[in-house]
């Protein structure tokens, strides 16, 4: 029987978390795993990009944290529905490699004016994968500090 993912409702205070535990994630987890394949060669696009964005010129390292936190919104919502214990880590890695990596390839790409899944180039798929997994590692990391839950062993 396939189980039913719910939402939980959630103070303002454990969304604020969510969305700090993501922005954080992003800018450690995520980007430092994609230095590590811009410098073996493997990644199509170097990390901490100071880049402006439109509309508002923010440096594009931070418009992704920015963006990583609602993810990390989305996250805190959901992982109550995670298995506990090392599956927890397991989970929380496959859903940052598959929700974000799936939006910004089908929704995020053609929006932008790149190719639907960025021609489905491997190195492009393989970066996208492992920096949001990382994200998502670094996403319950993080979530878990924030929420004082290092000692919460249905989560070890």
């Amino acid at each position: 029987m396939a189980k039913i993912i719910t939402v939980k409702t959630l103070p303002a205070s454990a969304l604020f978390k969510g969305f700090a535990a993501g922005f954080l994630a992003t800018l450690v987890f995520h980007q430092l795993t994609l230095a590590l394949l811009w410098n073996v060669g493997m990644a199509p696009f170097a990390p901490f990009s100071l880049t402006a964005t439109q509309p508002f010129g923010v440096p594009a390292v931070f418009s992704l944290a920015f963006w990583g936190g609602i993810w990390g919104i989305l996250f805190v919502l959901v992982d109550d529905n995670f298995p506990r214990g090392r599956a927890y880590w397991i989970t929380a890695f496959l859903f940052g490699a598959f929700l974000p990596s799936l939006v910004a390839l089908l929704i995020v790409f053609p929006l932008k004016g790149k190719p639907v899944g960025g021609d489905w180039q491997l190195s492009l798929l393989l970066t996208a994968f492992l920096i949001n997994g990382a994200w998502g590692i670094g996403t319950g990391l993080f979530l878990k500090a924030l929420s004082n839950g290092w000692h919460d062993k249905s989560r070890d």
